[in-house]
């Protein structure tokens, strides 16, 4: 059993757009490392800029990824306890402190993301090369963080309302 057993997940278009993000995203990493690779050793041609664009990417999709497995409560699976639990109340007392637990890193990770903003709001920096501002991959940091916290928020209702009921 996992944590997000018993739990019935609706694909609706907050994953679907998360899930098109990651897709685009992937394909520009992997399309721009494959540019670099044969643009520097075969061709002789300059790659500048596109390591910016590349990073740029991959923090995006580090940071989408992230959000989908929140989304899917498979960011924090703790199998072997859960499996040893035989009561519907164990496996609902286990999916409670878990979700607490999620909750309470999703907190210190969103203030630590809010004091990021906050610190790059005194500069107007941008990234080396293509000038892009810094707040373009901050803000995929940004997104998952309120989102994981929306999740996190969820789960704990869910797990705390299956608590009150008994339910597995």
């Amino acid at each position: 059993m996992s944590v997000s057993e018993g739990i019935p997940m609706k694909r609706g278009p907050t994953l679907v757009a998360l899930e098109w993000l990651a897709i685009v995203s992937s394909i520009v990493v992997a399309a721009g490392l494959a540019y670099v690779v044969a643009a520097r050793y075969y061709l002789n041609w300059p790659a500048t800029g596109v390591h910016t664009i590349v990073m740029v990417a991959a923090i995006w999709l580090y940071m989408t990824g992230a959000l989908i497995a929140s989304q899917s409560r498979q960011h924090l699976v703790v199998d072997y306890l859960s499996h040893r639990l035989k009561t519907p109340q164990a496996r609902a007392i286990h999916r409670f402190v878990v979700s607490v637990l999620v909750l309470i890193i999703v907190v210190a990770f969103t203030y630590w993301t809010l004091r990021m903003f906050m610190w790059g709001s005194r500069f107007s920096a941008t990234m080396a090369e293509l000038s892009i501002p810094v707040w373009v991959p901050q803000s995929a940091i940004g997104l998952n963080a309120v989102g994981s916290l929306l999740y996190a928020l969820r789960d704990v209702y869910q797990s705390l309302m299956a608590l009150r009921q008994g339910d597995d």
